[in-house]
């Protein structure tokens, strides 16, 4: 039961898990920031896209901060961190009234927390599992961040209803909660392997490259997922001129297969090894996103929507177990730092280009782009020498006596 293996896995990393959801939950403000800088603070539509654009760098910096500050000053100092740089940029945008240029700024700085969380999340995670339990536990932060995600923009825009310094005020308090969470119950990293990890020698003679590759590939499957956040909202919209209320269809329907799908998928990640899963994910997002290039309909979209968030599933606790799995503990920081940089980087680049090709040639360049997407990943995945990961099944003889702590683990 998925419940008994929570529960066998150490209090700091279910704090960190309930910590993670009240964040997303609480995260009111970015999915209104266009809303609120336009109807709160009068500034025009093209203002409001430039300073969000402008200010969404700061995920970039974040992600590219949070590793060194792991390392330097330890997990638990960058999450605090994040959580209270987040919390003092809302803050100023909640109550400073300057000119335009100075929300960028303040956003910059909220968003740059934001960069950094995650990729601190995702080291302490590997800091405090054993290889068997590493992907159960990236998929049950996975679930949580979703149904957070999920939860958030409905809270967030019952807020602004009454009230945008209500809406500010709840993703702040959230962050502090999780501030607060954090401090009593996650403990100072130990240094010399925390968890009791003792991987120094596990890089074998591959080294880091292989990790590096496959975090670089994998912004193949990670664009897509941006693109769609871009594109499919102007599609409904304007090619099938449905109303926008329809697109929020499209994140439930994700949001419900991630969270009655994730553990089950979980069950089978462990059976495979690192490469097929990789490929089997690619294709799931190149079926997912097929549906819609070719058969453009609202029908296609929701029915693509389950495939393709399967596929987002997988590589969303591949990739970030396959880096614990192998890389040396003291720059497991840095290369969750660079997985998270990856999905900064989509965010930046990917509107812009999908933009041009859009207004160039309309929306169906823009889908066959998004497909072709995946199809090379799974190329350069299939070519990639990948290692197997540290919990793949492997035959072990019968009369080898195991000690009753792992026998446990083994059970479950």
């Amino acid at each position: 039961m998925w419940l008994t293996r929570f529960k066998e896995l150490p209090l700091a990393l279910r704090v960190l898990f309930l910590a993670s959801f009240v964040n997303r939950a609480g995260m009111f403000v970015f999915p209104l920031l266009a809303v609120y800088l336009v109807r709160g603070e009068g500034l025009t539509p093209g203002e409001a896209g430039l300073l969000i654009s402008v200010g969404s760098t700061g995920l970039l910096v974040g992600s590219l901060l949070s590793g060194p500050l792991c390392d330097l000053r330890g997990r638990r100092t960058a999450l605090l961190t994040a959580l209270l740089l987040n919390a003092a940029g809302y803050l100023g945008l909640a109550v400073f009234d300057g000119p335009p240029w100075t929300y960028a700024g303040l956003l910059f700085i909220a968003l740059v927390g934001m960069g950094m969380f995650s990729p601190a999340s995702n080291t302490l995670v590997a800091d405090l599992t054993t290889p068997e339990q590493r992907p159960f536990a990236y998929t049950i932060s996975y679930v949580g961040n979703n149904l957070g995600m999920g939860v958030g923009p409905l809270l967030g825009g019952v807020a602004a209803a009454y009230s945008y310094q209500v809406m500010f005020a709840g993703n702040i308090l959230a962050g502090l909660a999780c501030a607060a969470m954090i401090v009593i119950w996650v403990p100072r990293d130990r240094r010399g392997g925390a968890g009791g990890r003792k991987d120094k020698g596990r890089t074998g003679s591959l080294g880091h490259g292989h990790v590096l590759l496959i975090v670089l590939v994998s912004f193949f499957y990670v664009a897509p997922l941006i693109g769609l956040e871009y594109a499919l909202p102007l599609a409904v919209t304007t090619v099938l001129g449905e109303s926008a209320g329809l697109v929020g269809a499209v994140y439930t329907i994700n949001s419900i297969v991630v969270v009655s799908l994730g553990l089950l998928l979980e069950k089978h990640i462990r059976a495979y090894g690192t490469k097929m899963l990789l490929l089997v994910a690619g294709l799931l997002w190149a079926l997912g996103l097929a549906v819609i290039a070719f058969a453009f309909s609202l029908p296609a979209i929701l029915l693509s929507t389950v495939v393709w968030t399967l596929g987002e599933i997988i590589v969303s606790v591949v990739v970030p177990t396959y880096i614990a799995d192998h890389v040396d503990e003291r720059r497991v920081g840095s290369f969750m730092a660079l997985n998270g940089f990856v999905l900064g980087l989509a965010r930046l680049v990917v509107p812009v280009g999908l933009g041009v090709i859009w207004t160039a040639h309309g929306h169906e360049p823009v889908f066959l782009t998004l497909l072709a997407a995946p199809l090379v990943g799974m190329a350069a995945f299939a070519l990639l020498r990948i290692k197997p990961s540290a919990a793949t099944p492997a035959a072990e003889p019968p009369d080898v006596t195991v000690p009753a702590a792992d026998a446990v683990r083994q059970t479950n």
